[in-house]
């Protein structure tokens, strides 16, 4: 079974910073893209950022220059490093097994989501 679990979320600072990690099993890790994807309340899914099998990053556009996708096949993990973190980050966030661009859940395995909430 494929199987996903976020981790890192908490509550954070605007301006602050936080480390997302997402660990897979149950498939070789290093031979699909990820996806990071997130649902503010009230709101529909959204992708964040995706990090091919090459390493090559992605991101919407309201998380460039902020956020960092990054990938080390060896631990099995997908993480993103979130800076100058704003109260519209706030949302649950999941990876996703595979590429995906675009609004709406997405139609890839999902793993269990974590938390981040931003406030002073």
């Amino acid at each position: 079974d494929v199987q996903l679990q976020a981790s890192g979320g908490g509550s954070v600072q605007p301006g602050g910073s936080l480390r997302l990690s997402c660990t897979g099993s149950g498939f070789t890790f290093g031979s699909y893209a990820m996806t990071w994807v997130r649902q503010a309340p009230g709101k529909e899914y959204e992708w964040v950022s995706v990090i091919n099998t090459s390493d090559t990053p992605y991101y919407t556009d309201s998380v460039k220059g902020r956020f960092t996708i990054s990938r080390d096949n060896a631990k099995n993990t997908l993480y993103l490093q979130m800076n100058n973190v704003q109260p519209e980050d706030a949302a649950i966030y999941r990876c996703a097994r595979g590429a995906y661009i675009g609004w709406g859940m997405p139609s890839l395995p999902l793993g269990q989501g974590t938390l981040v909430t931003v406030s002073s």
